[in-house]
């Protein structure tokens, strides 16, 4: 082989393998940088308020025994004036003690407006029948299994008021740092670290760089925020689908053609995951939500021309379409140690990758330090746990198969309200490979009685 073949066999191979996540990750993970720094730079600061409007928080309620409490203490101590505030918790089907919860909540917080109402099962059909009952000027939604910052609904309403073509905000999810702090097993205290990092840079660095184009796709189920008179526009939350924020999101940006957005420094804690099979579970979930939603509102736009003109397309191109090269790029990687490329020279492309990867995650470190500077606590936190970001590539490795996963049972299996986990998925593989594989061994089982047959 002449030089000028091999070093072009050599671009070739190097370009095969490192062009998906140059173009997927490292580019754009630059540009999101700067961008970032530029809104930082360059964003108003917001003022202090001199008049505090009424608003309403919402908490759909479903076995929230133990976290209520805690939710609901979270609203009491915040910054903003209790006077001021509706609370509303929406049971849709609890078989729990939470009621009781609730009633030791209004002993406890007198002060603090409490209503109780009852829906049937579902989070959508809850949310729906406490947006009827509001009266609040704003509506703030919240999950029962989280707590919200001190000044994460102060810092929500003061965007509000500063800014009269703002209509809908996500705030930031983080997982409890405490929480972390607390966990005993090594593993699992790793594992949380790695999602605390995942949401850190998923709000602060990827939806807060969507916010500025108006590209963002989801509006936080855990906890978001409307001007009531927006919110009363649409066709309220979706019952036929498990992504109903999603869906709320695209009605908002595409029906009534408001800007959504989100405040970074209003903060809400959700508890840990527990497992890999609740992150599972969970991952599984979205992606069906995603799909669900898009299918609604994408059929008349799913066409090549709109890739340029609309972030949505290019989203699912990236998300589901180019999920598939992806998977088989994956797998090609491995099949090149069989063939005549050195290992060494296979080890070396996965190792550069990973850098790359790597380095795209460290970008997002130091955006999400800067939307950081004002929350000591969680800043310190976070900037200690900087080597946590060396092991992003293979936590989001291991997310892009659950979410493939997510995306073929979506397509495959008849719309459920559950979500197969790890233990379900083993059932049906079971179940599969005893029908493939059933016939092959009824057919090894009648050739043996025939040539036992043919013996005797």
């Amino acid at each position: 082989m002449s030089f000028n073949s091999m070093f072009m066999s050599q671009i070739a191979f190097w370009m095969a393998w490192i062009l998906i996540p140059l173009v997927m990750e490292i580019i754009p993970a630059v540009g999101d940088f700067f961008v970032l720094i530029w809104k930082v730079l360059f964003e108003k600061k917001t003022e202090e308020l001199t008049f505090f409007p009424d608003i309403t928080i919402i908490i759909p309620v479903y076995n929230s025994e133990d976290t209520l409490h805690e939710c609901i203490m979270s609203v009491h101590d915040g910054d903003y004036p209790v006077d001021h505030i509706q609370l509303l918790l929406v049971n849709n089907g609890s078989k729990d003690e939470s009621f009781r919860v609730f009633t030791e909540c209004q002993q406890k917080w007198p002060d603090l407006s409490m209503t109780w109402m009852n829906s049937s099962q579902g989070k959508s059909r809850a949310l729906n029948l406490a947006l009827f009952a509001s009266s609040g000027k704003y509506i703030i939604n919240i999950d029962s299994d989280g707590i919200l910052a001190p000044d994460a609904v102060m810092n929500m309403i003061k965007r509000f008021e500063a800014d009269t073509d703002l209509n809908c905000m996500t705030g930031t999810i983080m997982t409890n740092p405490e929480e972390i702090k607390h966990t005993r097993s090594f593993i699992k205290r790793l594992f949380r670290k790695i999602e605390f990092f995942e949401y850190a840079q998923a709000f602060l660095a990827g939806r807060n760089f969507q916010s500025v184009f108006n590209s963002m796709f989801t509006l936080s189920g855990a906890f978001s925020a409307f001007r009531r008179s927006t919110i009363l526009k649409t066709q309220l939350y979706n019952t036929d689908t498990v992504g109903e924020d999603t869906h709320v999101t695209f009605q908002i940006r595409q029906i009534l053609r408001q800007r959504v957005s989100i405040c970074p420094d209003a903060i809400f804690f959700v508890d840990p995951i527990e497992n890999i099979g609740q992150l599972y579970t969970q991952r599984q979930r979205w992606q069906r939500g995603e799909i669900e939603v898009m299918s609604m509102f994408m059929k008349r736009k799913l066409k090549a021309h709109h890739f340029f003109s609309d972030f949505t397309i290019r989203l699912l191109m990236f998300d589901h379409t180019f999920a598939f090269p992806r998977m088989i790029w994956y797998f090609a990687l491995i099949f090149l140690a069989f063939k005549s490329y050195p290992m060494k020279t296979v080890a070396l492309s996965i190792l550069i990758i990973y850098i790359l990867y790597t380095i795209s995650a460290f970008l997002f470190y130091i955006n999400v330090m800067i939307f950081l500077r004002n929350k000591r606590e969680i800043l310190k936190f976070y900037v200690t746990k900087f080597y946590i970001a060396a092991f992003l590539p293979l936590y989001n490795f291991v997310v892009f198969w659950f979410r493939f996963a997510g995306m073929i049972n979506s397509i495959s299996r008849e719309q459920t309200w559950k979500t197969y986990n790890f233990r379900d998925e083993r059932k049906v593989f079971r179940s599969v490979a005893a029908k493939d594989f059933g016939f092959l061994g009824k057919r090894i089982e009648k050739a043996r009685s025939w040539i036992n047959s043919e013996k005797e």
